[in-house]
């Protein structure tokens, strides 16, 4: 297949060809070989697919909240070609055979994906780092979904294995301690966000940095909501990631969007979120990422104290920076290291992040004179709706994954490949 006339991230107009599901040349006037499939791109951006480190597919145990089949098609339609999930499934993936079991079931993902080990008292540490990881975490300071949260004692015991092991350890950073029990005593959305206080994140970030540091385990700090707790993360040499409702949604949206707005750490003050965008834009922050964490609009519809906290995302998170991008307040290289180039560093995938040869041909075609809202009827997963309704986002209108087209938005009806996904820990290459 060759792509004719693609604008890349940095702004330069090539040829790209792919063979054999890498990225074989990327040069000007490049000539079909014999009946290769030629598509003009006339000048739109040709991207690397994005790399999504944190998702939660929700299997096992909750299929009517996501899947890998449903997860993976709404991450394929929002241009994400890698995706990470974590380990707060039911059973948890805290032992060799928790993983294998969720292995297996990756087997119908689309898009090429990694595994992540948690950690919780019943942990088999022998077993889990006898098998591909690709990280430990998230691990939870204070309990969130599926209530993983651990004490001191065991978060520095899985650290000082995980850095021995040379795993990287992500960290869900929230001090308990220093909620704001004060708060509980509110009925409305917003209570949730007075009650897990920003001082409580960046307070974890730091006591993580200080384990990580005796350990010399290498740390990289999930779903940093505050200027403080990426400022504290890389003060101390840790790697963190930012998610688009934390970049674009703040407490002022709450009276909208009510219990859909829970998540945890919660959403924060305009003038927090203004800095954390600038932080995002001035290259503090090392990658954006979803925090995928499905839950349906029934479970939603509940008191702030008792709805579950999670909203989807992975279908949303690169339409929405490449909005960014088209108004002006990022550039689309900046979007493309925010979501693919660091995180193949950050995570060590070589053949992942970046449109050259020799890489992996995941390949996001996209328009960026070309948005459209954001409706949660339109997206693919489970849940159905997105607390970005709309927003404006600039979709993909197709995705490769490894040559093979994950999906097709170009037609009258929109199409989708094979789950031919790979655990990127496993795969040749050392994807």
């Amino acid at each position: 297949m060759l792509f004719r006339d693609a604008t890349l991230a940095d702004g330069r107009v090539r040829d790209v060809r792919v063979d054999g599901g890498e990225i074989a040349a990327v040069e000007s006037g490049l000539d079909p070989n014999g009946d290769e499939r030629v598509v003009d791109v006339g000048g739109h951006h040709l991207l690397p697919g994005a790399v999504d480190a944190h998702v939660h597919f929700r299997v096992p145990g909750y299929p009517h909240k996501e899947d890998w089949t449903t997860g993976s098609r709404s991450a394929a339609a929002g241009g994400v070609t890698t995706v990470v999930d974590q380990p707060n499934t039911d059973p948890p993936t805290v032992t060799g055979a928790a993983f294998d079991d969720k292995a297996g079931l990756a087997a119908d993902s689309l898009v090429d994906y990694g595994i992540n080990g948690g950690v919780t008292p019943e942990w088999d540490p022998d077993s889990l780092f006898d098998r591909p990881l690709f990280a430990l975490g998230e691990v939870f300071l204070a309990d969130s979904t599926g209530e993983m949260g651990i004490e001191a004692d065991l978060f520095a015991d899985a650290v000082e294995r995980a850095g021995a092991e040379g795993v990287t350890v992500t960290v869900h950073a929230e001090d308990a301690d220093l909620f704001d029990q004060s708060a509980r005593d509110g009925d409305d959305a917003d209570a949730w966000s007075a009650y897990r206080t920003p001082e409580a994140e960046a307070a974890a970030v730091e006591h993580a940095l200080d384990v990580s540091s005796d350990a010399a385990a290498d740390v990289h700090i999930a779903h940093t909501s505050t200027p403080e707790g990426v400022d504290a993360a890389s003060a101390g040499g840790a790697t963190c990631e930012v998610t688009p409702h934390h970049l674009l949604l703040s407490r002022d949206d709450l009276s909208e969007l009510g219990t859909l707005g829970r998540m945890n750490p919660p959403l924060r003050d305009e003038a927090r979120r203004e800095a954390l965008f600038d932080r995002v834009a001035d290259g503090t922050v090392d990658i954006v990422a979803t925090d995928h964490a499905p839950h349906t609009r029934a479970e939603k519809d509940a008191d702030v104290w008792s709805a579950p906290s999670g909203v989807p995302g992975v279908e949303t998170m690169l339409p929405l920076l490449l909005n960014e991008a088209r108004e002006g307040r990022l550039g689309v290289e900046r979007v493309r290291d925010l979501t693919a180039a660091t995180p193949a560093d950050v995570f060590d995938l070589p053949r992942k992040g970046r449109v050259e040869t020799g890489r992996d041909a995941d390949l996001v075609l996209v328009d960026l004179d070309d948005p459209r809202p954001i409706r949660g009827s339109d997206l693919h997963s489970n849940c159905g709706w997105t607390p970005f309704e709309g927003r404006d986002g600039v979709f993909p209108s197709l995705t490769l994954v490894r040559g093979r087209v994950a999906y097709d938005g170009r037609g009258d009806d929109e199409a989708f490949g094979d789950p031919v996904g790979e655990n990127v820990r496993s795969a040749p290459g050392g994807r």
